[in-house]
């Protein structure tokens, strides 16, 4: 998903947020209506959807970088396998300090990312809203362990990569293996979460036109 579809998504769920907040209120003033308490009671807490939405929409600049970095680490992870077929030295431990480097650097943005969207599921928001933010949160922080996988595999590359030492050669690589394998199925764990996320959305919508 482009981050304008993404953004499209988050706006559409905040609109269709405030539009069930109205559809309650105006629920609520009907069952009212003839006598109770009072009206300000019906109103009950004041709604955050707004103040919500500011929060996430600062929470997608941070992503602009995250997607950046996932961009980049695609395009280092073939140049290190490469490198890695050739026993290349040199390239292999240049190219994995640049992989440490570049997820060292994204992983300040996810944290960012995860603090504003934890920061938005606190507030006053409706149910929808609040377990859509629960699904892209969880889909960021698998993102993140996957990338530290990652991250652990190209230390591990840079750090004690030898291919004169044999014994020492095939361990690294089995490491940087298993845990490219990892990276691999956390991230699909990732586009799980954020596929639920968008089913939801698509599902709210569907039977807030049905009413």
């Amino acid at each position: 998903m482009t981050q304008i579809e993404e953004n499209k998504i988050i706006i559409a769920v905040l609109r269709l947020g405030i539009l069930l907040l109205i559809c309650s209120l105006f629920a609520a003033s009907c069952r009212s209506s003839g006598g109770g308490t009072g009206a300000f009671e019906i109103l009950g807490p004041a709604d955050e959807t707004p103040e919500a939405g500011k929060l996430v929409q600062s929470a997608n600049e941070d992503l602009k970088n995250i997607k950046k970095l996932y961009e980049a680490n695609e395009g280092k992870r073939q140049e290190l396998k490469e490198a890695l077929e050739g026993n290349n030295t040199a390239e292999v431990k240049k190219i994995s300090d640049d992989v440490v480097q570049i997820i060292n650097e994204g992983f300040d943005s996810g944290k960012s990312a995860v603090e504003k969207i934890q920061q938005a599921e606190d507030m006053k928001i409706n149910d929808d809203y609040k377990e859509y933010l629960r699904l892209k949160e969880s889909a960021l922080m698998k993102q993140m362990e996957a990338f530290e996988q990652y991250r652990k595999a190209a230390q591990s590359l840079r750090d004690n990569y030898d291919p004169k030492n044999t014994a020492l050669r095939d361990k690294v690589k089995a490491d940087f293996t298993t845990r490219s394998e990892n990276y691999q199925k956390i991230m699909e764990k990732a586009r799980d979460y954020s596929n639920q996320a968008n089913e939801l959305y698509k599902e709210t919508l569907k039977k807030q036109r049905g009413q």
